[in-house]
């Protein structure tokens, strides 16, 4: 189920961008105006991952899942009805609050129902399937919008969460629950709440005054800086800036995306069986410095190497390497944050959420201030190299929430 909800995910928030062209001219959108549309997204999606993973940490993540995979599968028909900029930008507003809980609460669903040495695994499908849902994008939304039309389109992409919010309700139970049923989910139970749960106030003390806190939420920042250059301007610099066609585009923004899928996948084995064999410090901490690394220099290598066939395998290398890292990542909430993950990956991913709003920001700037769009490679090549520092810094044998 949390694999299907990744899919669905990433299908509902890069369909716009696909229905883009369409949209705009319907509705006699400016760039500019388009460019505020894909930002109060952003803004939402960003502000809402705390809040969001505290509420399913809190109340649970049976009810609180279905509840925002209802609310933005609704926005995301409500796009549909959209009659021009001011409404739209109130639809994208909601739709990203409902998407802000998908990470942080199949985090927490996670950290409840797997043992420790399958997290990274577990980790690597749900990342994964969210890539798979962006690279099937434009082979869903192109012939659907072909066939009804754009709006039409959207009523029939909410249905699909509509539907997945119901059967989670009616068959997911919470550990506690299901402890009687499941004897594997009430050892996991039992390992994570063996100690007395600390009040908010308490929580968010501990964790604002915990330096691993801040390296996590850093190292997440420089390293979305990159992964949201593939989320926004990546079709455009491939046409503009690599003159790339548009009957060239479907495959070549598939392919990064597959790539994506397989290094998530890879991550996700990698990190459980190093972590098994050789501790947290390697499976976790090893994977993630050395894949922002490698994953900066093939960024670097895509500016530098002219031509569209190099910067095609390079940057589809680069989301396929820097990806590696990604179940490292959401694992380290589980290994430091234990029953508290979705608080501790809801801020991380906020912090990932800025990243992502400053690189869309200064992308546009440096191409408009210098005609040239390798400039903005170089500059995401070196958030990468800031991610993998940072990476290195942090203790995953030391919890921040014991």
């Amino acid at each position: 189920m949390l694999v299907i909800l990744g899919m669905v995910t990433f299908l509902d928030r890069i369909n716009i961008s696909v229905a883009g062209s369409s949209i705009m001219a319907d509705l006699g959108l400016s760039p500019m105006e388009w460019g505020w549309v894909q930002s109060a997204f952003i803004l939402s999606y960003g502000l809402m991952q705390i809040p969001m993973g505290a509420l399913g940490d809190k109340y649970g993540h049976r009810s609180v899942l279905a509840v925002i995979v209802l609310w933005w599968s609704l926005f995301t028909a409500f796009t549909g009805m959209a009659g021009g900029l001011a409404s739209l930008l109130v639809i994208r507003f909601m739709f990203g609050i409902g998407e802000a809980g998908s990470s942080p609460c199949s985090t927490g669903v996670i950290s409840r129902w797997f043992k420790k040495t399958e997290v990274g695994k577990a980790q690597g499908y749900v990342w994964a399937a969210s890539r798979m849902g962006g690279a099937l994008t434009p082979f869903v939304v192109i012939p659907m919008m072909a066939w009804v039309g754009w709006r039409s389109a959207f009523y029939l992409l909410g249905a699909v969460g509509v539907v997945w919010a119901v059967v989670w309700y009616l068959w997911y139970r919470n550990p506690k629950t299901a402890a009687s049923d499941d004897s594997q989910a009430s050892s996991v139970t039992a390992q994570i709440q063996d100690v007395q749960p600390p009040t908010t106030q308490s929580l968010w003390r501990t964790l604002l005054h915990a330096p691993q806190f801040w390296i996590i939420c850093g190292m997440y920042f420089f390293y979305a800086f990159g992964s949201w250059f593939f989320f926004s301007w990546f079709p455009t610099f491939m046409e503009l800036g690599r003159g790339f066609e548009k009957s060239e585009l479907t495959y070549a923004v598939a392919v990064p995306f597959v790539m994506s899928m397989i290094g998530n996948i890879s991550g996700g084995y990698l990190t459980d069986k190093l972590s098994a064999k050789y501790g947290l410090k390697v499976g976790r901490k090893a994977i993630g410095t050395v894949s922002l690394t490698v994953s900066a220099v093939c960024m670097f290598l895509a500016a530098f190497i002219p031509g569209k066939m190099a910067v095609f395998i390079f940057l589809s290398l680069c989301f396929g390497i820097f990806d590696l890292m990604l179940p490292s990542a959401w694992a380290l909430c589980i290994d430091l944050g234990k029953q508290h993950a979705g608080t501790i990956s809801g801020a991380m991913n906020t912090a990932g959420n800025l990243g992502g709003f400053c690189c869309g920001i200064l992308f546009g700037q440096l191409v408009q201030s210098s005609g040239n769009y390798n400039l903005p490679l170089y500059m995401i090549a070196a958030m990468l190299l800031i991610s993998a520092f940072l990476f290195s810094l942090i203790n995953p044998t030391k919890q921040i929430i014991k």
